[in-house]
Order: C-alpha cells, then structure tokens, then sequence
C-alpha cells in the first residue's frame, strides 16, 4: 500500500521511518522548499492550486494523509474526490480556524478559558472590561508554537499592539494554571479506538519544551471523554491530540492537533506501539497496536540548532532524533527521548 502525506517535514519523516518496516511506501506533496523526507519516498514539489501535480500525486497513493492543520480546507475537500483521506475535510476546518474551534468546544459543551473574537482595538477593550488583565490575543488562522500571539498585561500594553493588525484574531483571559496535559487518542477505519498515557507539558515562549507521559493520571478520565466527543463528532480516523490548561480539578481545552503530535513523540520508545504507527495502522485498515506505556519517558525538543552527538547520547537512556531540518533559531531540529 502506498500512501500519501501533504507535507515534508519532521512528522512526516517520522511517519515513514515508522511505516517504511511495516511495508508501507511513500509519497509525500511539499510546499516548502525544504524537505525532511529525502530518500523516504517520492516528493512533489508544488503548490496547492497546481491542478495537473495534484492529480499526479494522488493518483500514485492508495490513501492519504497530512502532518499538520495549516493546509487549504478546498485542497482537501477535492483531494477526497480523488482518494480517501484521513483524518476528513471537516475537522480541518474547525481546527485551523481558533474561532471555530472554541465554537466547537462549545458545542460539545468542553470547557475553556473565557474567550471573544476581536477585529479591533474597541473589541478588545471590552473584553478586558470583562475579564481584567492578563490578555492574550491570538491570530485565527496560521498561529503555532507561539506565533500570531500577544500576551497583555496592563491597559499601557494595549498601545503596543495598536498598530497591529487586530482584525481576525480571539482574544483569550490568560489563567493561571496547574499544569498544562494533553491526550493522544487513535481510531481506525474498523472503528477500534485507544489511547495512550496523559502527558504533562511544559512550554517555553509558546514552543512545546518537554513532555513526561503520565501513568495511570487522576485526570485522564476527564479527558479521555473530552476527546471521545470529538472524535465521535466527526467520525475521526487516526490520532489526534487535544491540549488542555488544567485547573484544581477541571480540565479546560486549549486546541486541538488532528495528527501525530509533539506531546507523543516519547510513544516511539516508551509505547508497545508508537503514535506513527498507530496512525498508519488506523488509516490503513489495520487493527490498532498496544497503546501501553513500558515505563516513564521524557521528551524534550531541540531548538536552533544539535549538539554534538557525544553530548546527546550521554546516557544509554537516550534516545536521539534528528530532523535533518536546517537550523535557525527556536526551530525545532531533533528531539531527545530518555527513560525516567
């Protein structure tokens, strides 16, 4: 079976070098000038409207799927008439779009932080009227691992974003918080659905810095049924991911990733079986694998640039990632998993 990823980057390589032993092959349709995937499988270098490259590319793969939600929703809506894709259209859509996720939180009546849309300062001001201070206001679309965002402190901070363009944002009441969790969960094409262990994260400047799987977590059967709406709302194929800021007791959703996800990357050597080939084994048709933990795991990602390979691997603890990815500041370039 050959399979189609939208994306050449770390998730997608990781996704390969999964699928690659299980006798899966490749092709994957970059954007980016850059790619990770190199000597994993056939890459089409275009771009989203290239009609005649996009046919091309689907009609080599049996099914396909994607390594992240900032994709066009219409170039996935015509690619499922050409092949199955997984996960589907409409969870795109809610996920790439913070407004329309909140709204979906909602409806499923998943708790969250206070929130508003905003298209200018006024909008704003109500808001923190409303909520007071702390503030941080979001772009809608395109934000990740901090980017699009601006955290408010005092009304002699809203100057600095008044020349900023406020329109298409949420503005969010920055809370304090426990811990910051998130929950992996998998389902296939057959219906079958597991999860793995909660993860407790912690971020640095809005970039995820390290993951430690929690087992047997008092909050893992609130969000176990957290993300059990969502996917039961969209009839969800493969894994997903939903971040929460927990509070005392309450877990209160942040977003939601409808793919592999950084928080479980410590699943490739702390899991029976990892996220990566999970999600191949969901969307393929395949029964799913053993979900367990081994033990406790680390995670902590590399950014800008690798240390010397010497200073990585400092422990037969270790276990080491790299991306092949060019490195610049705060990029994530590799990751180090260690057992605990």
């Amino acid at each position: 079976m050959k399979i189609g990823i939208i994306g050449a980057g770390q998730l997608s390589r990781m996704l390969a070098i999964a699928g690659i032993p299980m006798g899966f092959e490749f092709v994957f349709f970059n954007t980016a000038k850059e790619s990770c995937v190199d000597n994993l499988g056939k890459v089409y270098h275009s771009t989203f409207n290239d009609v005649k490259t996009i046919r091309q590319f689907a009609d080599e793969c049996d099914i396909i799927t994607y390594e992240n939600e900032n994709i066009p929703y219409d170039f996935i809506k015509s690619l499922e008439l050409l092949k199955p894709v997984y996960p589907n259209a409409e969870v795109l859509k809610s996920t790439q779009d913070r407004l329309l996720e909140k709204k979906l939180f909602k409806t499923l009546a998943i708790p969250t932080v206070p929130y508003q849309a905003i298209e200018d300062r006024n909008d704003l001001q109500l808001f923190v009227n409303q909520y007071d201070f702390p503030v941080i206001i979001k772009s809608r679309q395109q934000g990740y691992d901090g980017k699009g965002q601006y955290k408010i402190g005092s009304k002699s901070e809203i100057d600095k974003v008044a020349n900023l363009t406020l329109s298409n944002s949420i503005v969010e009441k920055m809370i304090s918080f426990d811990r910051e969790v998130s929950i992996i969960a998998v389902r296939s094409v057959l219906g079958e659905i597991q999860y793995y262990d909660l993860a407790e994260n912690t971020h640095v400047n809005g970039v995820l810095n390290r993951t430690v799987n929690r087992k047997d977590d008092p909050m893992f059967e609130l969000a176990k049924s957290y993300i059990d709406k969502i996917v039961n709302h969209f009839n969800y194929i493969g894994c997903i991911a939903l971040e929460f800021f927990q509070v005392k007791d309450e877990l209160l959703a942040n977003e939601i990733a409808p793919r592999v996800h950084n928080s479980g990357h410590w699943t490739i050597e702390g899991a029976f079986c990892s996220q990566f080939q999970n999600h191949l084994r969901a969307i393929s048709g395949c029964a799913l694998g053993n979900t367990n933990s081994s033990g406790f795991y680390s995670m902590t990602n590399m950014l800008g640039k690798l240390l010397p390979r010497h200073e990585i691997l400092k422990s037969p603890n270790h276990y080491f990632h790299d991306y092949h990815k060019y490195p610049t500041p705060g990029r994530k370039v590799g990751h180090i998993c260690e057992k605990i």
